[in-house]
């Protein structure tokens, strides 16, 4: 099938939840992609961060295939050797003691809220302990729960009524997460980087005092790594930047190489007060996802893909600062490592047109920022492309 076919059909049977752009990605191999009619593209989105070892990486395929030939599926009803490896490995990498399975960022974070609120019912007795406190500005998934934990309006309308127990105060400010704190609160929920609200980074006296305060007041402090962990910031995950461990976090996007997981990880204080029957996924922790997310965090360690996103991150700042110290409409330049925000004058959806034209991927959020999330494994050549591809399109739009 051609394109245009293929988007017709799409069109006629998918369900129009996405604002789709007219490309339709045909195959791709480590930091590039190639559409239906052959042509190459520089892939700095990489699945909303999702292909952060490139795609197509052939230990992940050999994963995949070794796994695929013993067993694909099997019930929670049983053990699972590739799921119990990987739990151990998680918590071994991180300072968590135990790991729930789900199939996404959204999915991890309605088991981090049920979690949650479990725990305020035992700390209060059964009573009345399910506040959650999140951010303004965050994005924590798309099921009804996780909508309402999400402190941007934008994404709630036509949803209402929402599950209740949220209040949200504005990020980096702790007076006012004390201030809307109440004897129902149980958690406070946040992104250490937030991804879809514009790569916003957390202050370090922020989070610093933030735990201090969750820890005086009985308060569990859930930080959701989905976009900014697993190597993204140039640390395995973003809390390591501040010396600051949550009781929970969350985990998706890249630890499944390209397959569908998530992960919700907590301590042994918290994890305990689920019980056989309180929570449940029948594809949580499949084998073959498992398998994968082994193999992906072997990459990551065996390739220096931490430390790769850290020095890549900075040579690509570098060059973006070029382009901001020479085009006055560009605002901001922030993140941390391989998560990038270029926050502009003006809404950036024709730069986003104008440099897949081009030959390069990325996207906008916020309306204003540009959101940059190349592959760990890019190289400095392909650093200096998008540098090259961005500075003709900035030209052309000034």
């Amino acid at each position: 099938m051609n394109t245009k076919q293929i988007m017709e059909l799409d069109k006629r049977y998918v369900m129009h939840t996405y604002a789709r752009i007219p490309l339709v990605v045909d195959r791709g191999d480590g930091v590039r992609v190639w559409d239906k009619d052959g042509k190459e593209y520089l892939d700095f989105i990489s699945g909303i961060g999702v292909n952060a070892v490139g795609h197509c990486h052939p230990k992940i395929l050999s994963a995949l295939k070794e796994q695929s030939q013993k067993l694909l599926h099997c019930s929670n009803l049983y053990y699972i050797e590739p799921q119990a490896k990987l739990a151990e490995r998680l918590c071994s990498l991180s300072f968590a003691d135990k790991v729930f399975f789900s199939n996404s960022g959204a999915e991890a974070n309605e088991a981090a809220i049920k979690l949650a609120r479990k725990f305020g019912a035992r700390k209060a007795g059964e009573g009345n302990c399910y506040e959650i406190i999140t951010m303004k500005n965050s994005f924590h998934g798309r099921t009804l729960s996780t909508l309402a934990a999400t402190g941007q309006t934008k994404y709630q309308k036509g949803f209402s009524p929402l599950p209740y127990g949220f209040k949200y105060a504005p990020f980096n400010d702790l007076d006012e997460v004390k201030r809307l704190v109440s004897e129902k609160t149980c958690a406070v929920m946040l992104e250490p980087i937030q991804g879809e609200g514009g790569i916003n980074v957390a202050k370090a006296s922020f989070l610093e005092n933030l735990r201090k305060f969750c820890d005086e007041e009985g308060i569990l402090l859930i930080f959701d790594e989905v976009q900014c962990g697993l190597g993204r910031t140039g640390k395995l995950f973003a809390y390591q930047h501040y010396g600051v461990e949550p009781d929970m976090m969350t985990l998706a996007k890249p630890l499944g190489g390209g397959l569908p997981i998530g992960a919700t990880l907590a301590k042994e204080e918290v994890a305990s007060c689920f019980e056989p029957g309180n929570h449940a996924s029948t594809f949580g922790g499949n084998p073959l996802v498992c398998a994968a997310a082994l193999a992906f965090l072997e990459i990551v360690e065996e390739e220096g893909l931490v430390e790769r996103a850290k020095k890549m991150g900075t040579y690509f700042k570098d060059k973006l600062k070029r382009l901001k110290e020479r085009f006055s409409f560009i605002r901001e330049i922030r993140g941390k490592g391989l998560m990038i925000g270029v926050e502009l004058e003006f809404e950036g959806a024709e730069i986003v047109k104008e440099c897949r034209r081009e030959g390069l991927l990325i996207n906008c959020t916020s309306e204003n920022v540009l959101r940059f999330l190349p592959p760990l494994i890019v190289e400095e050549e392909d650093i200096d492309r998008a540098f090259e591809i961005l500075n003709k399109v900035f030209s052309r739009v000034c």
